[in-house]
């Protein structure tokens, strides 16, 4: 990107940019308040607004790198989310498989039970049912 010539009205016109960069400890470039790089634009000249487009084009990159590093960071944020997302729902999957399987045996159990509760009713009926027998045949 070249400047292609100056107007009267942009003589003397200077603007400043600033970059907020910082390198951390483990290499990574890390944005910081307080650590700001700042530089001149001058384009009162053909020369200096050349020179000034080579400033501009630096704090477009750093930008955008440091846009591709946090959208890497966000991607990574998502995917771990999915993955924990996932292995609560096979959580709780897996708990109601237990949950049936023990309701299960357990409703086996029950008729299991009622039906022994039921022959006992039914024997002991056919019990009281014999003495009576018994005592009407004697009257």
């Amino acid at each position: 990107m070249k400047a292609t010539g100056t107007s009267s009205a942009a003589k003397g016109l200077k603007k400043a940019v600033g970059v907020e960069a910082a390198s951390s400890t483990d290499g990574k470039d890390e944005l910081k308040k307080g650590d700001v790089e700042k530089a001149l634009v001058d384009v009162s000249t053909h020369e200096k607004a050349n020179d000034s487009l080579g400033i501009i084009d630096n704090a477009i990159k750093t930008v955008s790198g440091q846009r591709s590093d946090l959208g890497a960071i966000q991607n990574r944020l998502e995917h771990t989310i999915k993955n924990l997302d996932n292995a609560a729902e096979n959580t709780q999957a897996a708990e109601s498989r237990i949950r049936d399987t023990d309701m299960a045996k357990e409703m086996s159990k029950f008729t299991k039970d009622n039906i022994l509760t039921q022959a006992a009713q039914a024997m002991l009926a056919q019990a009281n049912q014999l003495p009576q027998q018994v005592l009407q045949l004697l009257r």
